[in-house]
């Protein structure tokens, strides 16, 4: 990959207006400022606890998306994306595709058919998923890698077939003669972006994956040595270790002043996401995670049992320090020198989650579009 680039993810709740009113806004952001590409997330519900997604902490934006639970599907909104905007060639994807609670066949079928529909520009974003999204619906969660790592052979086993039935045992997702016909966009699939992090994680990434897109990996020196293992787990499995595009994903919040940066990331619709964070994260700035010290973070935080009160004691502990460790924070400039010392531990692709639009101060968060807008047209620098 030459040169470095970026994409917006958006979260693809449903709004007042339509359905697809935020997420065509986002793809024709991504459009405007010289994207790569655009994402959508693959959950069932929020990962901001409904209890605090009020006026009172969302500002106007909980008057657009009066109920944060209304998620919508991902493949089916790129399908439409896609067939609206057939003169924008952004390339799409779901970052990412919960492994354990869909189907690898289903996946694999839902990301060729993209691919032949946007003449192969689909990318298969995919990772374990998160608690949230499977306990509550009956899908077992006892081990969560394991089901990954036979999801990701099964499509990598469906992708290969060329038409010819397939067997295969595994514990979790054994094919049987089963058949996919589906043929690859000139003689290519979609490309496999994996978010993974514990050291199992990284290994599947180096054998499986086109490219690490990790969430909650905070501090640029812990994404360098990450992307270590993933090579060399690439390099034992006998593929190009530096074919796999250093990727992540993170939320940018910017505004037109360091304090009305600092206001926002101060707001309680902010440091909720603080709870996504690992329990090592926030022993780092001296206190302890309020789910507990040895909290795993986003993997198993479910926000829909969490009530109001609860939310409000959470939040209270969040330390600023710890705020400005797991975002990019500050004026157009101050992120982008943050982005850049990223890129100096290897960074080549950014996932851009736009946190800014959280502000509960309607006036703050619409100023932020200008800042916002300078971040993104000034990575393509870097």
């Amino acid at each position: 990959m030459n040169g470095f680039r970026f994409g917006l993810l958006d979260g693809l709740v449903n709004s007042r207006i339509s359905a697809s009113a935020l997420p065509r806004a986002g793809f024709l952001t991504a459009a405007a400022t010289g994207a790569d590409s655009f994402w959508v997330g693959d959950h069932l519900n929020s990962l901001i606890p409904r209890s605090i997604a009020t006026p009172e902490h969302m500002g106007i934006g909980a008057r657009l998306v009066p109920k944060v639970d209304a998620i919508l599907e991902p493949w089916t909104m790129l399908g439409h994306l896609a067939a609206r905007n057939r003169l924008r060639r952004l390339r799409l994807g779901v970052c990412v595709t919960d492994a354990g609670r869909r189907n690898p066949a289903v996946t694999a079928q839902a990301a060729a058919t993209l691919h032949l529909l946007t003449r192969g520009r689909a990318i298969l974003g995919i990772g374990v998923g998160e608690r949230e999204g499977n306990e509550p619906y009956g899908v077992d969660w006892t081990k969560p890698v394991a089901r990954f790592e036979e999801a990701i052979a099964t499509i990598r086993a469906l992708w290969e077939s060329d038409g010819s039935p397939v067997s295969r045992e595994s514990q979790y997702f054994p094919l049987r003669n089963a058949v996919f016909d589906l043929p690859p966009y000139r003689g290519r699939w979609p490309e496999i972006w994996v978010a993974g992090h514990g050291p199992r994680m990284l290994r599947a990434t180096g054998r499986y994956a086109d490219a690490w897109v990790p969430f909650v990996v905070v501090r640029p020196g812990d994404y360098a040595r990450g992307m270590e293992a993933v090579r060399a787990a690439a390099s034992d499995a006998g593929r190009d270790p530096m074919s796999i595009i250093p990727a992540v994903n993170r939320v940018v919040v910017t505004g037109r002043s360091r304090d009305d940066v600092d206001e926002a990331l101060d707001s309680v619709i902010m440091k909720v996401s603080a709870l996504a964070a690992p329990g090592e994260a926030w022993r780092r700035h001296g206190v302890e995670h309020p789910l507990g010290a040895d909290f795993s973070g986003v993997q198993d935080l479910v926000p829909q049992l969490i009530d109001k009160e609860t939310a409000l004691s959470y939040t209270a502990k969040v330390p600023a320090s710890l705020m400005k460790e797991i975002c990019f924070n500050g004026t157009a400039d101050e992120v982008i020198d943050q982005v850049a010392e990223w890129r100096d531990c290897g960074l080549r692709y950014l996932m851009v989650i736009n946190g800014s639009q959280l502000n509960p101060s309607l006036r703050k968060g619409m100023a932020a579009s200008l800042p916002l807008a300078q971040v993104l047209r000034r990575l393509k620098t870097l």
